[in-house]
């Protein structure tokens, strides 16, 4: 188990909770049926999820689901066709994707479709035809409220849809640029964590992510070196967004392998593993042959962490269900289990170098990556080292147990007498 080097606090941008990737404003009649439609169906293919209004009513004022939908969305990207400034809906839209950037950094795209962006900017044109009639009928606040919101995304340089002659080419374009963009905004709860980096980029390497077949690695190692950890930050990593889908599913030892035997308890295994690749609830199936049926021609990341039987590795990962180009890990404590399986490319997590295993262990006790002066001497940490046997886990927790001690609290027989009741007890033992 890693532990972070840090307790800095993340940008807001990174400790908001997104449910959309993407939220789009647009006037419909111009885009609905062509050029946005095209750019969902892009989107999906890539793993994008974006906001969908079509249950929402529109009226006179902006919906308050509309509002959730933009706050809770990592980018928004504006399509300012001709008709876009006559809908007061959409200028209202407009104003509150403006406002969740300011308030949460979140990101704003423009794509110019049919209209020129100094038109945009200046109110002008077509464009500018269309806005002046919206305005006859609102107050001075609104209309001045409106221009310089459209001033302000004229001016963001964006797509122009008359530059490309091949629109399919473009859309793909635009749906690398959005992952791009993702990829630059991922979680940074893993930043920090002492060691994580050189495991990732090793595991990485073993992914051969350039191969355009389906591949399973393994991860192993014992209990409490860190195994969940990597994958989690593989999965919160711009690993993901290479995927059409992905999902890490843990847990895996409470589906007993006994129980495995039984017809039911494969369907119900089969049916979470599809709830969490699809992001659907309550998925139900029939037959075992449903995962295949669903993912054949899909590019799936698939992480089952804690496998403890050869049973379970049958029910959710045959190499044959995926589409090309998709990547299974498996991770276990049980290396054989893997070689049983046919999995040979596996990571052994190996314990952390003297250095390391010093920095998880100050960094739980202390906040930091050194004992404070006059806490403990470099020899008694050595001490705590050497009786943990390196173990992350065992570090991290007994380190937990000096927070707020005294000096005296962490002398060198007190730190034995803690040590050595905490690893004759269960609890340094998970």
């Amino acid at each position: 188990m890693a532990t972070s080097s840090s307790s800095s606090s993340s940008s807001s941008s990174s400790s908001c909770t997104w449910r959309y990737r993407i939220f789009t404003s647009f006037h419909g009649p111009d885009v609905r049926k062509t050029f946005l439609s095209h750019l969902r169906k892009q989107f999906n293919f890539n793993g994008i999820t974006m906001f969908d209004d079509q249950r929402i009513e529109r009226g006179q004022t902006i919906a308050p689901a509309l509002k959730q939908a933009i706050r809770e969305s990592r980018i928004s990207i504006v399509v300012l066709s001709k008709n876009y400034a006559s809908s007061s809906w959409c200028l209202d839209e407009l104003l509150e994707i403006l406002n969740s950037k300011k308030d949460k950094e979140q990101i704003v795209m423009t794509i110019f479709y049919g209209v020129n962006p100094s038109d945009v900017r200046k109110q002008t044109g077509e464009f500018g035809i269309a806005f002046k009639e919206t305005c006859a009928r609102k107050t001075k606040e609104e209309v001045i409220k409106w221009s310089h919101a459209l001033t302000y995304v004229g001016h963001i340089a964006g797509v122009h849809v008359q530059d490309w002659v091949d629109e399919a080419k473009m859309i793909e374009e635009i749906a690398t640029d959005v992952l791009n963009k993702l990829n630059a905004t991922q979680s940074k709860d893993f930043d920090d964590m002492v060691g994580l980096k050189a495991n990732l980029t090793k595991i990485e390497s073993l992914l051969d992510l350039d191969y355009d077949k389906v591949k399973m690695i393994g991860i192993s190692g014992p209990a409490g070196i860190g195994k969940s950890t990597i994958a989690r930050a593989l999965h919160h990593s711009q690993l993901s967004s290479r995927f059409q889908h992905s999902c890490y599913m843990d847990n895996l030892r409470e589906s007993n392998a006994i129980s495995l035997h039984e017809y039911r308890a494969k369907l119900s295994l089969q049916e979470q593993l599809l709830s969490q690749v699809l992001n659907l609830k309550d998925i139900r199936i029939r037959h075992l042959g449903a995962i295949q049926e669903r993912l054949h021609d899909q590019r799936v990341l698939i992480i089952l962490d804690d496998v403890t039987s050869l049973e379970q590795l049958k029910v959710l990962a045959n190499i044959e269900w995926f589409g090309p180009g998709s990547r299974i890990i498996v991770i276990t404590k049980n290396k054989d289990i893997l070689l049983h399986h046919g999995i040979n490319d596996i990571y052994h997590v190996g314990f952390p170098s003297e250095a390391d295993a010093l920095k998880i262990f100050c960094l739980s006790a202390f906040r930091q990556t050194s004992p404070p002066d006059g806490y403990m001497t470099l020899l008694e940490c050595k001490t705590v080292l050497r009786l943990c046997g390196n173990l992350p886990l065992n570090l991290y927790v007994l380190g937990s147990t000096f927070r707020g001690r005294s000096d005296d609290g962490c002398r060198l027989g007190v730190l034995i007498s803690i040590l050595y009741e905490g690893l004759s007890g269960k609890s340094m033992k998970m």
